[in-house]
């Protein structure tokens, strides 16, 4: 898939753990271990924002896109 999910990236930039996340943006630690696998197939502009608002970034720290992957 083109689309790189760079949350880990981001997650020890601000030396958080998926726990804190979780519980900061409000999902569950399930739902955000899949998405920062790279395993979601779609996300909602609400928790991208929620994310982004936590981590203090732009969605494009979080999501990249790579082409011909």
């Amino acid at each position: 898939m083109p689309i790189i999910v760079n949350l880990d990236v981001m997650m020890a930039r601000r030396k958080m753990s998926l726990t804190e996340l979780a519980e900061k943006v409000g999902l569950t630690m399930a739902n955000l271990s899949i998405l920062k696998t790279g395993k979601a197939k779609a996300i909602r502009f609400s928790t991208l924002e929620a994310i982004c608002q936590v981590l203090d970034c732009k969605p494009g720290d979080i999501l990249d896109f790579e082409k011909g992957a």
